[in-house]
């Protein structure tokens, strides 16, 4: 039994050897199909993490508010929510506490932030000058700068009310400007602890900005979850965002797919259309065979081995270099280098390898079409 495989295998290798330049043509186009097939899959596995790393850079894709209307959150609420949301899709959570201030008469409105947070959540901010980073500095929105005509490096005094109407008057150095082209434009900005020294009022939050990376649950599905664990807070979807990302990875997904079936396609096209010229070359070979007494299952066997044999070897060359199109795109478009995902090696064998048996079915009929008679004779 087992000299009679090896037999077949010797017969298969040698059939495949004394065609190399028809084995080439098949075999590259195998490899091809292999390549693009575990580089696109394998694009498909990272392109979503990079992507959302990259939307990321558009601001927070979730917020959380006081189910109550004019309600505030504490420090409690927003240690509570980090730990309902999965710290290896969070980029960053960010507190923000709003409060009416004036400035030589004028009303504007301060904000108080971490900034160490806000460079997470919202790296779109462009700031000019530095983000505060000691007690007594401020950061303004360019409406602000341009209005109070102030810069960098001079100093600020901001007035107000507490919510006890108790006065509060303090002078603050200027770091920056910080220019979006939105709201934010028009906010003056220091740190949580600054405004809550200032204010004389501790643990308040008006509202928690979240950035979370996309894959494995839904983000709807996590906002559920973080309603469930902290009833007090109204977790909230920044639609903008949230859609526009899922709309973008869907539609690339998709692509993705159907490229991949495209390539795949002209993959047996290809090789159907050489083992075809195989089947006709080798016609008299096969007429011999059959007139010795071969069956029609023997001579499909042979050729369906032959079929097998260049899916498996151009799955196994294919997958080295679909690794090497993979990462040398990741790196074009994102910059980034992508893990290589391994386990997909045996399935873009698999495939290929099924691909080529599919793709040898054609040929494999002509070649039991053979008459031995008519081919022997030279018809």
């Amino acid at each position: 039994m087992l000299s009679n495989r090896s037999f077949a295998l010797r017969m298969v290798l040698w059939s495949l050897l004394r065609r190399r330049s028809r084995l080439l043509v098949a075999l590259t186009g195998v490899t091809i199909g292999a390549t693009v097939l575990l580089g696109l899959v394998s694009l498909c596995y990272d392109i979503p993490k990079q992507l959302s790393r990259e939307f990321r850079s558009y601001g927070a894709n979730l917020v959380l508010v006081k189910d109550q209307v004019g309600g505030r959150l504490s420090h409690g609420d927003l240690e509570a929510a980090r730990g309902a949301l999965p710290a290896d899709r969070l980029v960053g959570l960010t507190p923000f506490r709003y409060e009416p201030v004036r400035n030589n008469m004028l009303p504007y409105t301060a904000v108080g932030t971490y900034f160490d947070d806000v460079k997470l959540t919202s790296p779109f901010w462009r700031v000019t000058g530095e983000y505060p980073s000691k007690p007594g500095q401020i950061l303004l929105g360019a409406e602000v700068a341009e209005a109070t005509k102030l810069q960098s490096g001079q100093r600020m005094t901001i007035e107000g009310r507490n919510t006890s109407q108790e006065r509060y008057s303090k002078d603050y150095t200027i770091t920056g400007t910080v220019s979006t082209g939105g709201v934010e434009d028009g906010f003056i900005y220091l740190s949580l602890t600054d405004m809550e020294e200032m204010t004389r009022e501790k643990g308040l939050i008006d509202l928690v900005e979240a950035s979370l990376t996309s894959g494995g649950t839904p983000l709807s599905d996590l906002a559920n979850q973080v309603r469930s664990s902290v009833p007090d807070l109204e977790p909230r979807l920044v639609t903008r965002v949230t859609r526009s990302e899922e709309t973008v990875l869907t539609k690339l997904t998709w692509l993705v797919y159907l490229v991949t079936v495209v390539v795949l396609t002209l993959t047996m096209i290809c090789v159907t259309t050489t083992m075809m010229t195989v089947v006709m070359e080798r016609r008299k070979e096969i007429g011999l065979k059959k007139a010795l007494g071969a069956e029609n299952k023997k001579v499909a066997r042979e050729f369906l081995a032959e079929g097998l044999m260049l899916g498996i070897f151009g799955g196994l060359i294919g997958s080295f270099t679909g690794f090497l199109f993979a990462r040398l795109v990741s790196y074009s478009v994102f910059g980034r280098g992508l893990n290589p995902e391994f386990h997909l090696v045996p399935l873009t064998v698999l495939v290929s390898a099924l691909v080529t048996v599919i793709a040898s079915l054609w040929p494999v009929k002509k070649a039991m079409e053979v008459e031995p008679a008519l081919v022997l004779k030279g018809e």
